[in-house]
């Protein structure tokens, strides 16, 4: 693979780069003052609107779809590097974008596997960045690292015209946003079929579907994550939605789950890398302003280990993170399931780490919201668990070193 940045690429690495010193940066103060004034605490700041609009006069929306039918026609390896940039400010930049999760993984899923009628009710107005939506998949009374334990029932009615939603979602990354409405639902339609992996299926539900109660915000370790639109537990009361909202056919969804979550980890972590670059950047400010015992923090030995260790860690990340993405251009997802198991380990883990040592370089400061540290590191190790835990992906990727040798 050539490591050189092509001629597209880095005009939207400059531009990107740009937009972030003039508009993102100066706007996250800004956006938690706005926060701190409105109705509702899930109410999306002005500056967030605004954001979104220079952005899309720019041309810095929806860099994610690699369909020019849809987006900006960008591989896997013209997006990396972009999506590191966002990263640096997770919270403000993937929204300005229209790059933010769980709406791109939606997008892609209706881009793929959607109705005509389904791209046009849903797809478009998500392009446009005038609706939000959410992924409902996990679930409280089971252990959702393994897919096909999910209970939520998706049921024919007696005439055969609508499905019938029942079960209890928490973790919906979206759903408490006023502007979220439409939740992609994956449950059972088959839970007796002998093949686990064709019992589920997934619909499209509306928010406002009689049936459908967002009972409660879910605190991510006491950030409530306004920016994202919130993580919710959602209940479904039998809601009712036509056979119409089906995504591609009964029996399909976790294989449409798959497809889905294959691109979200590897843009989960490449904005880590972004996470990281950030703290790596405080940690030098802080260690060069600060005195103690009698020296710069940047001349206490322990600090310099901690800097170097961060910039190794971030440079092996940032390569193996190519590769994949180069992997997923050249020999698609299922080829580079390896590299994208391998970096879901391994980017949250030492981003995670290096975020721990830029705490601990602020002291106090590094734990207040006078600094972002606390909510990155939050953002991180929530990472470890989110498309999958770090110990299903360990335990896949050696079954399928082994097997070579069995």
């Amino acid at each position: 693979m050539d490591f050189a940045f092509d001629a597209r690429t880095e005009e939207l690495r400059t531009k990107l780069l740009a937009f972030m010193d003039e508009y993102v940066y100066p706007a996250e103060p800004v956006a938690d003052e706005q926060r701190a004034g409105l109705a509702s605490p899930w109410d999306t700041p002005a500056v967030v609107g605004e954001l979104k609009a220079e952005a899309r006069r720019q041309g810095l929306w929806n860099l994610f779809l690699p369909d020019s039918a849809y987006g900006a026609g960008l591989t896997n390896l013209q997006y990396a590097p972009l999506a590191e940039i966002t990263g640096r400010s997770p919270h403000l930049a993937p929204t300005a974008l229209n790059c933010a999760a769980p709406d791109t993984g939606n997008m892609e899923v209706l881009a793929q596997f959607g109705s005509a009628e389904q791209k046009k009710r849903w797809l478009e107005p998500l392009l446009a960045g005038e609706i939000r939506s959410a992924f409902a998949m996990t679930e409280p009374e089971v252990a959702s690292s393994d897919a096909t334990n999910i209970t939520t029932r998706i049921e024919r009615s007696p005439d055969g015209s609508e499905y019938v939603i029942t079960g209890r979602k928490w973790y919906i990354s979206g759903a408490m946003n006023p502007d979220c409405e439409i939740f992609i639902v994956m449950g059972k339609t088959d839970p007796e079929g002998s093949d686990i992996r064709r019992q589920q299926s997934m619909v499209l539900v509306p928010r406002d579907t009689p049936g459908v109660e967002v009972k409660r915000a879910m605190r991510v370790y006491g950030y409530e994550d306004h920016s994202h639109g919130g993580h919710a537990e959602v209940v479904f009361h039998g809601a009712r939605v036509p056979v119409t909202h089906l995504i591609g056919e009964e029996g399909g969804g976790f294989a449409i789950a798959q497809a889905r979550l294959g691109p979200g980890r590897i843009h989960h972590c490449m904005r880590l890398i972004g996470m990281a670059e950030r703290a790596i950047e405080l940690m030098c400010e802080r260690a060069v302003a600060r005195t103690a015992f009698g020296k710069p923090l940047a001349q206490q030995g322990v600090v310099q280990e901690w800097i170097a260790d961060a910039r190794v860690a971030v440079e092996q990340l940032r390569l193996l993170v190519l590769k994949t993405a180069w992997l997923m251009d050249t020999v698609g997802n299922r080829g580079a399931h390896t590299e994208i198991q391998a970096i879901k380990i391994a980017t949250p883990r030492a981003v995670v780490d290096i975020l721990d040592r830029a705490v601990q370089l602020h002291g106090a400061g590094g734990v207040s919201q006078d600094f972002p540290l606390a909510e990155l590191w939050a953002a991180a190790r929530t990472l470890r668990l989110a498309d999958g835990p770090d110990e299903v992906h360990q335990r896949s990727l050696a079954r399928r070193e082994l097997k070579r040798y069995l």
